[in-house]
């Protein structure tokens, strides 16, 4: 058990079981002991690698695509650029190195990151320098046009579980039996918010919701439609929530959520259909797979050019990055991107109509 688990488990025998929602935001954001606030959690070292880690052709592809939409939207100045979550700075480092030659979209950039973890701030700051952090999206500025990328963001926010019984709903919960963290459910009721469910869900299956995401992508697109803009969400999901996405990553493999609790990456699936929703009275584009927009941006041929000085083992690891960032069977597939823009401004480049 860890010291996380056994702060858990005598809260959970003192006042009753948790939602996984509370259980989630302990594990990750927990002062002394949650996941986000005590490690760097990328990389070989960490639990998991993310797509700009992978390979420089991520953050470049979607940082031109980034300084498209400002130079289609009239090129304004100033702009926020913002990103959430941005790890160790490497997507927002590759983006602005990619655009240094986009007349004057550095000078205008005004560049803030919402990041909840000390250790990643402190990274991102050795790597790019000045820059706003926040702690969340509402103290973005609201007086300029936003625009803004979400990378593996998302599928971090807390969700909460339930499973069809009958016309009703019970809640998966995280309780306490013989000295371990078990998952339980708590009593059947009807939920206004899940009424449109029972149209698609049987008796026994789950929905997640994700709380959290609303009010997120609430603030964005009242920055985004008063001032104009552009959002970009990339995370691996589905256009609804279908079924018990929970995860847990340690040491780069799979293992039970309950298991070491502060000392693994939680995540679940993002319902993209929620995002869009929430995100009203934005236009939505078609939520498109990772590898289908990287290619449609020019992928191939940044890759093509990057491999004529390479040879070797660095020739094998760039041509498997390329893979693993646009093949299916790879990251290609799983992860999805969805763009937000003004009913007013011009299509985002790569999205189908």
């Amino acid at each position: 058990m860890t010291p996380l688990g056994r702060i858990l488990l005598r809260q959970i025998c003192a006042q009753g079981p948790i939602s996984v929602a509370e259980y989630m935001t302990a594990c990750l954001l927990h002062p002394q002991y949650g996941y986000y606030t005590s490690r760097d959690p990328l990389g070989v070292q960490g639990d998991f690698t993310t797509a700009p880690e992978i390979s420089q052709m991520f953050g470049e592809m979607l940082g031109l695509l980034l300084a498209q939409l400002w130079v289609d939207q009239g090129a304004p100045r100033p702009f926020t650029l913002a990103e959430l979550g941005p790890g160790r700075g490497t997507l927002m480092a590759d983006m602005l190195r990619a655009t240094a030659r986009v007349a004057g979209f550095h000078d205008a950039a005004r560049l803030h990151l919402i990041e909840a973890s000390p250790v990643l701030r402190a990274a991102q700051a050795e790597k790019l320098g000045a820059a706003q952090w926040h702690d969340c999206v509402d103290t973005l500025p609201a007086d300029q046009p936003l625009f803004l990328i979400a990378n593996e963001f998302f599928d971090a926010l807390p969700i909460r579980q339930f499973l069809r019984r009958g016309e009703g709903w019970a809640e998966r919960m995280v309780g306490a039996q013989d000295g371990r963290l078990v998952f339980g459910l708590g009593p059947v009721a009807r939920l206004a918010a899940l009424e449109h469910r029972l149209q698609d869900r049987i008796e026994g299956q789950m929905v997640e919701i994700c709380a959290p995401a609303q009010p997120i992508m609430q603030a964005i697109a009242a920055r985004i439609a008063g001032q104009g803009g552009f959002a970009l969400i990339i995370d691996y999901g589905d256009w609804r929530s279908r079924g018990d996405t929970l995860q847990a990553l340690r040491n780069h493999c799979p293992c039970d959520p309950l298991d070491c609790p502060g000392e693994a990456d939680l995540t679940a699936h993002v319902d993209f259909q929620a995002l869009a929703l929430a995100a009203k009275p934005l236009r939505a584009t078609a939520m498109t797979p990772q590898g289908v927009l990287l290619e449609r941006l020019g992928i191939t041929a940044r890759a093509q050019a990057l491999a004529e000085g390479l040879s070797g083992a660095a020739l094998d690891a760039h041509i498997a990055a390329h893979r693993r960032l646009t093949h299916p069977q790879e990251m290609g597939h799983l992860f999805k991107m969805i763009g937000f823009t003004p009913d007013s401004a011009r299509p985002p480049p790569g999205f189908d109509p």
